[in-house]
């Protein structure tokens, strides 16, 4: 059964507050959330990590990711992402491999919207456990600030 949008838009509220915590809280606080419920926990993720937060990583970072990522699973969610994160993703790769992908995505016909968001959530998944275990810094609006 579908979600009363009061509800979605309290998910939404909590998803921009969480996201505003120091990520260790964040991760705690969603934990606790899904132990309650796990659908809402799950939708709270979800509102809370877009693909175009990725622009927040560090080249570096975005390297390390892209190493986790298949190709074929890029070109598809690159089909419906922003010029900006394109270049951040191919800026971030071999001048060869970043050929190669933009003639993919050039070559692929149109894509489902729903597979698209499917493989972005995919790639944020791989993204969001590459922070969980350390491995890369998920900047998020929260996210740390270096002076």
């Amino acid at each position: 059964s579908p979600i009363p949008p009061a509800k979605v838009e309290g998910m939404r509220i909590a998803a921009d507050i969480i996201g505003f915590l120091d990520s260790n809280v964040e991760a705690e606080v969603l934990d606790r959330i899904t132990e309650e419920d796990e659908v809402m926990g799950e939708q709270i993720r979800d509102l809370m990590f877009i693909f175009d937060n990725l622009l927040s990583l560090t080249d570096r970072h975005m390297q390390t990711l892209l190493q986790g990522v298949e190709n074929d699973k890029l070109v598809v969610a690159l089909k419906g992402a922003s010029e900006e994160i394109k270049t951040k993703i191919t800026t971030n790769m071999s001048s060869r491999a970043a050929e190669m992908l933009l003639e993919d995505l050039e070559l692929k016909g149109p894509v489902r919207l729903s597979e698209v968001e499917d493989m972005q959530k995919e790639i944020l998944q791989v993204a969001i456990n590459l922070g969980a275990d350390g491995t890369i810094a998920l900047g998020g609006k929260g996210g740390d600030e270096y002076v």
